[in-house]
């Protein structure tokens, strides 16, 4: 590794001497953001938890178990909370450790391999520290970024940095992607997964899920907009329900003067790149390189957007599908089917 690089032009004479090293001005400084961190930190530390799993190993004799490894965190003082569920599919048996120590049997509620996500629960008579879930759809980059796990092991581990990305996309265990992912330089390890990514307030804006072998400083984090409607599902239904119309696509930006012209608020929609045959999106008449702007007169700026429009309620139910093609606003009828996990 090189050495630390140095600017040629030697601009000490422009700057004032409070930025000098070791001056009490840096140290002010120093100390705000440590308290922002510390504050931050204090309003989440008691609702973050310790996963252990246990797994029976294909062929093995029944008492052989696999353990696994992770965090998560409470979101409700009656025990919900949320997960990776790359920590916990295919458990046998779920372990929670409270901050405080006290263990608990985790019962899963419910698990999306497609978001990464999974809710469990535990019981426990009195109400529990949890979480305020924050709103992903606010950050900005460069904001702080606070992670809070148990990577390898070491319990109530802390890192910070800031939001260096947003709108990134992950491919799940599932093989499904999972859109508007915060990419961060908070580091993360084996062990980190599940655990809530906060900010400078103490509040949850993702649910830590992956790192880059190999790769400094680059996380990435399941934002908090999308954790909710996954919550709310499984809450409704025990599983995330998801129509299926069988296109693959691509987040494209759309010209000003194609915005003015077709009246679109959206400054962006999604470009069909493949049409699986015979499915719903084939049969209703949608093709390769239309842009897809709405679904049931909702403006879609992206694939994430249209996946969520396309949740339980589309299935089996004729949506209006619109699209612009060349040079023309078209309208399409497609018939959703549920997807199969």
């Amino acid at each position: 590794m090189g050495s630390r690089p140095r600017f040629i032009d030697d601009l000490s004479g422009a700057l004032p001497s409070a930025a000098s090293p070791g001056s009490s001005s840096d140290d002010a400084l120093l100390d705000t953001y440590s308290r922002t961190v510390i504050d931050a930190l204090e309003r989440v530390r008691a609702a973050v938890v310790f996963i252990t799993v246990e797994r029976r190993v294909p062929g093995a004799p029944e008492r052989s178990a696999r353990a696994g490894t992770g965090s998560g965190f409470l979101f409700t003082p009656d025990g919900y909370l949320l997960t990776n569920s790359h920590v916990v599919h295919g458990a046998t048996h779920i372990r929670v450790q409270l901050a405080d120590g006290t263990k608990f049997d985790a019962d899963l509620v419910g698990d999306d391999p497609h978001s990464d996500l999974a809710v469990l629960r535990i019981g426990s008579p009195e109400p529990l520290p949890h979480v305020v879930l924050g709103e992903s759809g606010k950050l900005r980059v460069g904001q702080i970024a606070i992670a809070v796990g148990n990577p390898l092991g070491l319990e109530q581990t802390v890192t910070a940095g800031v939001v260096s990305a947003l709108g990134r996309s992950l491919r799940s265990n599932s093989g499904r992607m999972i859109y508007d992912v915060i990419q961060t330089d908070a580091a993360l390890n084996p062990g980190n997964s599940g655990g809530p990514l906060i900010n400078s307030a103490g509040q949850v804006i993702g649910v830590n899920t992956a790192i880059i072998p190999g790769a400094q400083s680059i996380s990435f984090a399941t934002a908090i907009d999308t954790a909710k409607w996954v919550i709310m599902q499984i809450f409704a239904h025990g599983r995330v329900r998801r129509a299926y119309i069988g296109v693959a696509g691509t987040t494209t930006a759309l010209p000003r003067r194609v915005q003015r012209y077709f009246g679109l608020e959206s400054q962006s929609g999604v470009r069909v790149m493949e049409i699986v045959k015979g499915s719903p999106a084939a049969v209703g008449g949608l093709r390769v390189d239309d842009t897809i702007v709405a679904v049931d007169g909702v403006f879609v700026e992206g694939v994430d957007a249209l996946q969520r429009a396309l949740d339980g309620s589309k299935i089996e139910r004729e949506v209006l599908v619109t699209v612009l093609r060349g040079a023309q606003r078209v309208e399409v009828l497609v018939l959703p089917a549920e997807q199969v996990v």
